[in-house]
């Protein structure tokens, strides 16, 4: 069985990955804001869509799991560690999800 900060560890990894994904998406929708005014309301009436709404949460969730699993490299090259670890990691992945949620509640 693997170790509850593996799967943080796995979180981190997979987060920054899908993260990576997103940025080209996010700065070609900036630069239809900037060019094509009509393309861009176009893709707006497309988010408000609850399926985009849905993986807004998502891309919250993936963000705010990267920046708890950041802290928690962080903690480990400078902090002595101790067997609180799964704790910290687990209430970093709850935190992650609860932001996550209320940006889901504020966009609905």
């Amino acid at each position: 069985m693997r170790k509850p900060l593996w799967y943080a560890y796995l979180l981190h990894r997979v987060s920054g990955l899908l993260l990576v994904l997103f940025l080209p998406v996010h700065f070609w929708i900036l630069a239809l804001a900037m060019r094509d005014a009509d393309r861009l309301d176009a893709f707006l009436a497309l988010a408000d869509r609850p399926m985009v709404k849905a993986a807004e949460f998502g891309l919250v969730f993936l963000l705010a799991a990267h920046l708890f699993g950041g802290l928690r490299v962080l903690a480990l090259e400078f902090l002595s560690w101790t067997a609180s670890q799964k704790t910290l990691a687990a209430g970093s992945v709850a935190v992650s999800f609860a932001l996550a949620a209320l940006f889901l509640l504020r966009a609905i």
